[in-house]
C-alpha cells in the first residue's frame, strides 16, 4: 500500500463521525489500563493520558477540533445523563449528608470564596488582563457552568475551559494525598474537598478512593457550581475595585 493510498484513506475514515468516537473510547480504555498498571497512582490520572493522547492524535494527523468533536459529541451529550446519575450514590448516603449539613455549608461558602477571590488576585497581581482574570476566577467549577459565567461576566470561555480542565487534573493528581499528609482521613471530608475543588475530574478521582467520598465529591461540584454562579457576579466588581485602586 503506497503513502498517497493511505493518505487517502485516512481522509475517508476521518470525516466518519464514528471514527473520533471510537478512538476516543479506545484512548480513554487504554489509559485506565495504564493507571491500573501503575497501581492506580493518582499522578497516572486517566484523564490527563487520555487528553495528552487524543491532542497528539489530532496534531499528527491535522484534524480541527470542530471535525474531532462533531465524532465524538456522544461523549459529551452523555455528560448530562451521567450528572444526574450521580444523585444515585449521594442518596445512599442521606443520613450522613444530614449529620454534616452545617460543616459542609460553611465548607462550601469558605471553599468557593477563597477558590474564586484567589485565582482572580494571583492573576490581577501578575499584571494579567481584565479578561483572563474574568476567565480564572470560576475554575474549580465544573465546564459547563465555568464557561457560561466567564462569557456572561466579560471572561473568555475557550479559556475557562482551559483553566478547569488544568485545575481539575492538577486536583486530581494531589488533592487526596496532600489532605492526607495534613491529617484528613475522613472520606467525606475527603470527597467534598475533591469535588469543591476539583470538579469533575476531582470527582472522578474520588470515586476511585470509594463510593462514599466520591458521593460527597459530586454533591460539593454541585453545590459549588451553583454558589459560585449566584456569588462571583456580585464579588467579582468589588475585587475590580480593590485592584483598580
Amino acid at each position: 500500500m503506497t503513502p498517497d493510498s493511505m493518505t487517502e484513506i485516512w481522509v475517508y475514515l476521518s470525516a466518519q463521525p464514528l471514527l473520533w468516537l471510537t478512538l476516543t473510547l479506545a484512548v480513554y480504555l487504554l489509559a485506565i489500563l495504564l493507571h491500573r498498571k501503575a497501581g492506580g497512582h493518582p499522578a497516572v490520572n486517566p484523564v490527563l493520558l487520555s487528553v495528552a493522547m487524543l491532542v497528539t492524535l489530532l496534531a499528527l494527523t491535522g484534524t480541527p477540533y470542530q471535525r474531532y468533536f462533531d465524532g465524538a459529541q456522544f461523549v459529551h451529550f452523555l455528560l448530562g445523563p451521567t450528572t444526574v446519575a450521580l444523585a444515585v450514590p449521594l442518596h445512599g448516603q442521606l443520613r450522613r449528608l444530614v449529620e454534616m449539613s452545617g460543616p459542609l455549608l460553611i465548607a462550601l461558602v469558605v471553599g468557593s470564596l477563597v477558590a474564586g477571590v484567589s485565582a482572580y488576585a494571583i492573576g490581577a497581581l501578575l499584571g494579567a488582563s481584565t479578561p483572563t482574570v474574568v476567565s480564572l476566577a470560576p475554575k474549580s467549577v465544573t465546564t459547563p457552568i465555568a464557561m457560561g459565567i466567564a462569557e456572561r461576566l466579560g471572561g473568555l470561555a475557550s479559556l475557562t475551559a482551559v483553566f478547569v480542565i488544568l485545575t481539575g487534573i492538577f486536583g486530581a493528581i494531589f488533592a487526596d494525598g496532600l489532605l492526607k499528609r495534613l491529617g484528613v482521613r475522613d472520606e467525606a471530608s475527603i470527597g467534598f474537598a475533591l469535588g469543591l475543588a476539583s470538579h469533575g475530574i476531582g470527582t472522578a478521582r474520588a470515586f476511585q478512593l470509594s463510593e462514599q467520598t466520591g458521593a460527597f465529591a459530586a454533591l460539593a461540584m454541585g453545590l459549588n457550581g451553583l454558589f459560585t454562579a449566584l456569588a462571583l457576579p456580585w464579588l467579582l466588581p468589588i475585587l475590580a475595585g480593590w485592584f483598580k485602586s
